[in-house]
């Protein structure tokens, strides 16, 4: 019998990266401004940004609706062989639909559905690090019904309760001791959900300073009853069984964002946030498979992630009585530590180059338009699976330099009633 190498698991990169990037597209207005909107009202999509701004426009009812094209790609080099790859990953579609409702001048309601997550890595079959990830498609859907409290011309206070819904599937190589050196396939499919929460909060000082705390919570996705397919060699079917069930707890991070914006003019104003991201939940991805044996047991794989800080600087200037222009720039830190950095998820430090433009068509509707640019920095990281010692099946030291790239455009509508 052949024996099987299976370095099972560090196969999910949790439904929290796009391509390899956490982006945060829940606004076409605040993309073109560097993702800022804590501070200050720019439509119904403040039910995300902070829930607490929801009741700070002027119509009764305002609808907004918008989406992304994400184009990405990730470029790998081994240092020692020369060996590269790089991903071909097809164009991520992530859409956003809000809408707010003025109860009276002190509550407001809204609804939000959005996609913070969803896209696709592709490495292809036959790359060095087939062993690790061949290719993963993510998706998740956040719905979040919320409320505004307007206590004063100074304070607000608001709350979102979200329900998160996602899938994922996930192929990969199974490497095996043979002379012709073969190898089989896994496949792993599945459906989480869970629950969170948004809690924000408004203060203005003045007539020209605005501050603006979030709190957006953790999540634990749980997935039950996940498909695990193996494709192996007959003889292999006792120790891996073709077709299985697996449970598994995903953990999303908790994000803190406090921000301020200052009206420089009737025309010009500018802002600036800082997020502290808990990524330190996440330090073990779990698997509990329904039927054990020999080669395939329940699972612990440390990831190890640290918290880490995202920095952010934009503006918006009203060009005229139709059309505002926006600009910004952030720095997103990395919560992956060099050992522990897999390819399934090649999260760099990133700078992102942001852009828009807000059309007004008529009194009541809007067009807008964003355009980000992600420059994932160059690093060179390994990762080591602890539970396979052999670098040949692509666990022990599997790494070399990485580099990516994002290209993402967007459009979006506003309506007020």
């Amino acid at each position: 019998m052949k024996k099987i190498i299976l370095p099972l698991l560090g196969l999910l990169p949790l439904l929290t990266f796009a391509g390899g990037f956490q982006v945060n597209l829940q606004g076409n207005q605040q993309t073109g401004m560097g993702h800022l909107g804590t501070s200050f009202y720019l439509g119904a999509s403040s039910a995300y940004f902070n829930p607490a701004m929801l009741g700070h426009g002027e119509s009764k009812i305002s609808v907004e609706a918008g989406a992304n094209g994400i184009t990405s790609y990730v470029i790998y080099q081994n240092q020692e062989t020369g060996a590269t790859a790089e991903t071909d990953n097809p164009m991520g579609t992530p859409f956003h639909l809000y809408g707010s409702y003025r109860i009276n001048d002190q509550i407001t309601a809204g609804l939000a559905v959005y996609t913070p997550f969803g896209s696709s890595v592709v490495w292809g079959d036959d790359w060095d690090g087939k062993y690790l990830i061949q290719d993963i498609s993510l998706s998740a859907i956040f719905i979040q019904p919320t409320f505004s409290i307007k206590a004063s011309d100074k304070i607000s206070v608001g709350l979102g309760l979200v329900y998160a819904t996602g899938a994922f599937e996930l192929n990969r190589a199974i490497a095996f001791q043979s002379s012709q050196s073969a190898y089989g396939q896994t496949n792993l499919k599945g459906n989480a959900s869970g629950f969170g929460y948004n809690f924000g909060f408004h203060y203005k000082p003045t007539e020209k300073l605005n501050v603006g705390v979030t709190y957006r919570s953790g999540i634990k996705m749980a997935l039950n009853g996940g498909d695990a397919t193996f494709t192996a060699p007959k003889s292999t079917a006792t120790n891996l069984p073709p077709t299985n069930k697996f449970d598994a707890e995903l953990p999303l991070p908790g994000t803190t964002t406090i921000g301020l914006s200052y009206d420089v003019s009737e025309k010009l104003t500018v802002a600036i946030e800082y997020s502290r991201v808990a990524w330190d939940v996440y330090q073990s991805l779990d698997f509990d498979f329904e039927t054990n044996t020999s080669a395939l047991k329940d699972s612990k794989n440390a990831r190890k992630y640290e918290a880490s800080s995202i920095f952010r600087v934009g503006a918006q200037y009203k060009v005229n009585e139709k059309i505002i222009a926006r600009a910004g720039a952030y720095y997103d830190q990395s919560p992956v530590q060099d050992e522990y950095f897999n390819p399934e998820t090649p999260n760099t430090d990133n700078i992102g180059l942001t852009c828009g433009i807000s059309y007004e068509i008529s009194e009541k509707l809007s067009v807008d338009g964003s355009f980000l640019y992600i420059d994932g920095q160059e690093r060179e990281s390994y990762y080591t699976d602890p539970n396979n010692k052999s670098a040949s099946a692509g666990g022990q030291n599997f790494g070399g330099k990485y580099k990516a790239r994002s290209f993402i455009p967007g459009i979006g509508l506003r309506y007020n009633f």
